[in-house]
């Protein structure tokens, strides 16, 4: 032992610029979508089948962003048409445009989870906020001035930022194997930041596409929501880091949803597992 501290490996100092592409490994690009809010983007992923491209998660459904995937598919795209969108999770950074795709003919790849709720949640628009969310509110303790603020605007929904979802979709599961971008990819799901979240493993051992379960420098949003009050995202988010840190390699290049794409998943597994682990006082 040299005394050193292990460190994650970062082989891209920034991300690609907007409307560029940035080879990660062969047949696959690396893309930027912008998002308005602190965390300022989110990174998609194209993996080249010849003919056409399948796209790892999407950016949120705006008008801005569906510019930049224009702009992406007449430049680094090649003019080739998107075959398929394979969405990690359910939440709007990620599936925003799945339906925007579809419905220019792409196959839409996910696990049942995350299309039944994506699908749930663009149909629920609500113009003001429901009982449950208020009673939530009020049992967290929010300042009575600010909820009775809340409860007469419009609250955020769903559909505000992700196109319809068409009815149809193909459903991944754990262990399930996809081909694409001339690589067979294992499928290994995740869980605390999103239910039946999907990670793409390829059985080369060079790449995992992690989506927002496995982040290099940030934790995952581990969040409590009315719909749920009583659950355990911690647990479930740790449970997770178990089943899926046997499978890691400080070979792997990790191509995660948000920040840069790094080497050394056993050490970040850990980082994550020993970090939550604190914040709970075990």
């Amino acid at each position: 032992m040299d005394g050193t501290t292990p460190v994650l490996a970062f082989p891209w100092e920034a991300g690609p610029e907007p409307g560029a592409a940035v080879e990660v490994a062969e047949g696959v690009l690396w893309m930027r979508i912008p998002l308005p809010m602190t965390l300022n983007h989110v990174n998609v992923y194209a993996l080249d089948d010849g003919d056409g491209w399948t796209v790892v998660d999407t950016g949120l459904g705006t008008a801005r962003i569906r510019d930049t995937w224009r702009a992406l598919l007449d430049g680094p795209l090649s003019g080739r048409p998107v075959r398929r969108v394979i969405v990690t999770h359910h939440h709007p950074d990620h599936i925003g445009l799945a339906g925007w795709f579809q419905t220019a003919g792409a196959e839409l790849v996910t696990t049942r989870t995350a299309w039944l709720m994506a699908r749930m949640l663009t149909l629920d628009v609500q113009e003001r906020p429901a009982p449950e969310t208020l009673s939530y509110w009020r049992a967290a303790g929010m300042e009575p001035t600010l909820l009775s603020r809340r409860a007469a605007e419009r609250p955020f929904n769903f559909a505000d930022v992700v196109a319809p979802l068409p009815l149809g979709f193909t459903r991944i599961g754990e262990g399930d194997v996809l081909r694409a971008g001339g690589r067979e990819w294992r499928v290994r799901i995740g869980a605390g930041h999103a239910p039946e979240h999907a990670t793409l493993w390829s059985n080369d051992g060079e790449l995992v596409l992690g989506g927002d379960q496995l982040l290099p420098s940030i934790s995952p949003n581990l969040g409590v929501y009315a719909t749920e009050p009583e659950a355990d995202p911690v647990s479930e988010w740790l449970a997770a880091c178990e089943h899926l840190a046997p499978h890691a390699t400080g070979a792997q290049l990790v191509l995660p949803g948000h920040k840069l794409p790094y080497r050394g998943l056993p050490l970040r597994l850990r980082q994550l597992v020993d970090n939550h682990h604190g914040a709970l006082g075990g």
